[in-house]
């Protein structure tokens, strides 16, 4: 008996995948051809697009994790910051595509682009906002059990506080190569000025290679690290 593929979903679309995933409004979202300066317009807002969307999952993993920190629920917490960190990864590896868009291209299509800057995207700053609620929400919570985090790294690996912050320094080192692999496909397409000078976004892309969510969790693993009778304290970043 043939199967009905008949969409039953209310909405616009010639199938219920169409209607679900709104494909018809969502392959409108690039530019056209003929509103085109460089055909590499495509790639880069495809890119940057699904970046997008990479970034808003990111962020509601991260305020769920949260939210579940908040309640006391580490273990709860742990798998959707995975998730988040998966997120950062697969917009990482997309980056990939630049490879393909030389400095010759990405200057003829820049007037396209305006005074457009990555620094804008909403995702991100979503991102942003919901890791430093985490770590709000993780000191908070080690305060609540008691726990010191000079003594979280000698815990027992499966304590569920102990596992989220090994997720936590996870999400931020994939957050770090992020920044990192953006910075080198800044540099090879030339279009962030170059490197060192005061004020070019390439500079501040350099800036914040370096840059942590949770600075404090890395001091731990260093201080936890460092041989007996040793002193020293490791930089504030």
């Amino acid at each position: 008996m043939k199967r009905d593929h008949s969409p039953v979903l209310p909405g616009d679309g010639a199938t219920d995948y169409a209607r679900y995933m709104s494909t018809d409004v969502l392959l409108e979202l690039q530019r056209r051809p003929e509103q085109m300066i460089h055909r590499d317009e495509l790639l880069f807002q495809v890119v940057h697009q699904s970046t997008e969307l990479w970034l808003k999952l990111a962020g509601a993993e991260l305020a769920e994790a949260g939210a579940r920190v908040d309640a006391d629920e580490p273990a709860a917490a742990e798998p959707l910051l995975a998730r988040a960190t998966l997120a950062i990864r697969l917009v990482t590896d997309q980056l990939a595509m630049f490879r393909f868009l030389s400095p010759a291209d990405f200057q003829a299509m820049q007037p396209a682009l305006g005074n457009g800057s990555g620094a804008e995207s909403p995702g991100w700053r979503r991102v942003q906002a919901e890791s430093r609620q985490l770590g709000r929400a993780f000191t908070d919570h080690l305060a609540r059990r008691g726990i010191d985090l000079s003594t979280l790294r000698q815990a027992d690996p499966t304590d569920p506080a102990h596992r989220l912050a090994e997720a936590m320094v996870e999400w931020d080192e994939r957050v770090a190569f992020w920044r990192v692999r953006h910075y080198q496909a800044a540099i090879r397409v030339g279009g962030h000025g170059v490197a060192g000078t005061e004020g070019s976004p390439a500079t501040m892309l350099a800036r914040l290679i370096d840059h942590r969510f949770f600075p404090e969790l890395w001091q731990a693993r260093v201080a936890s690290a460092a041989p007996a009778g040793d002193i020293s304290h490791p930089e504030r970043p």
